[in-house]
């Protein structure tokens, strides 16, 4: 992942939902030309926060001690709608919730909102992968312990 669009896991239900937090700041450095007058966090990055958390999600659900790790591939974005823009100082809550899955692929409706203002919601769907790569694997370990870090108990990460 080139952009890590969460700093937070704030909750997780496998099999069901999770929830987790974007903070936008000046930092940022999409903002300083997102615009410049009126910087805001482009609608793309705002599903592809949505994305990650849910990706997160899936591989927690559908990986199983014992069984080859798959990976979430997102596959298609449907129905994404903007209301509100997301700028520096926002708090930016997300709630990934899986609506349908099968053996090797899952849809999840988001709704993300800052100060319980809707500012985003829409449906993705996933197609779960094998993908042979140590790499890929350590980088996930390393990004979901940090993004989980404060949850009780902590989890244990394909």
């Amino acid at each position: 992942m080139r952009y890590y669009l969460i700093d937070r896991v704030t909750e997780l239900t496998a099999g069901r939902s999770a929830r987790g937090i974007k903070c936008a700041t000046l930092t940022d450095e999409i903002l300083h030309d997102h615009f410049p007058d009126f910087p805001m966090l482009p609608g793309a990055l705002i599903v592809k926060a949505a994305a990650q958390l849910s990706g997160f999600l899936l591989e927690m659900t559908f990986n199983r001690a014992g069984e080859p790790i798959v990976r979430a591939v997102l596959a298609q974005i449907q129905r994404a709608k903007f209301h509100e823009p997301v700028g520096p100082g926002d708090r930016m809550e997300i709630l990934a919730t899986i609506s349908s899955s099968a053996e090797s692929s899952a849809q999840v409706d988001f709704e993300a909102t800052v100060e319980a203002r809707q500012v985003a919601r829409g449906t993705l769907t996933f197609v779960m992968r094998a993908i042979d790569s140590p790499r890929v694997d350590e980088q996930r370990r390393r990004i979901y312990a940090l993004w989980t870090r404060e949850l009780s108990p902590p989890l244990v990460f394909p």
